[in-house]
């Protein structure tokens, strides 16, 4: 076992702890039949998008020669932020709450908080993996990144459905397109 093979046992560990509670949560809308939130959903929708292809996206590290603590404490914590966006789409109870739409809104400051971060964090994960990595993506990325910062920050202070149903749209759309696009093969 290499050392980045090594490095990323816990962080895969924490990831699939996050594709667990994502899968418990829509096992949990089959078997009980709550009412949805279609917005909700499409978040979900990104989660999952977002947790598999954190994996894909690591493969870079591989190549890496000298692992330093804070790298690894820096993946470590990335993967826990991840794990948190994916913990808080699902509730362990809707109780008090009804349905997914009043869960939602409740706890959008928090989900969008966390959403934000976790561009902040890829944003310097890329930087981790090199200049050239970071230039290869061109102006494009930070620009998005920005983008994606100030819709999380919006998202957690308004209510606005349209808002929020254009931007859960537009973000699963573009991050599927950006991945199909860019990162093809896992050396990209």
């Amino acid at each position: 076992m290499d050392l980045f093979e090594y490095v990323m046992v816990l962080a895969s560990i924490v990831i699939g702890l996050a594709m667990t509670h994502l899968l418990q949560g829509l096992l949990d809308i089959i078997q009980q039949r709550p009412r949805v939130y279609w917005v909700h959903l499409v978040w979900v929708g990104f989660a999952f998008f977002q947790t598999i292809f954190w994996w894909w996206w690591e493969f870079r590290f591989s190549t890496l020669e000298a692992w330093t603590l804070p790298l690894y404490l820096f993946i470590i914590g990335y993967a826990f932020l991840l794990y948190l966006l994916c913990g808080l789409l699902f509730p362990r109870s809707l109780v008090g709450y009804g349905d997914y739409k009043t869960y939602f809104y409740a706890r959008r400051a928090w989900f969008f908080s966390v959403f934000a971060a976790v561009f902040v964090v890829d944003f310097v994960d890329t930087a981790l993996k090199g200049a050239a990595h970071l230039a290869r993506l061109g102006l494009e990325y930070p620009i998005v990144v920005a983008l994606l910062v100030g819709g999380g920050i919006t998202g957690a202070i308004t209510k606005n459905e349209r808002f929020h149903g254009i931007f859960a749209v537009a973000v699963l759309t573009y991050m599927i397109a950006w991945a199909l696009r860019g990162y093809f093969t896992a050396n990209s």
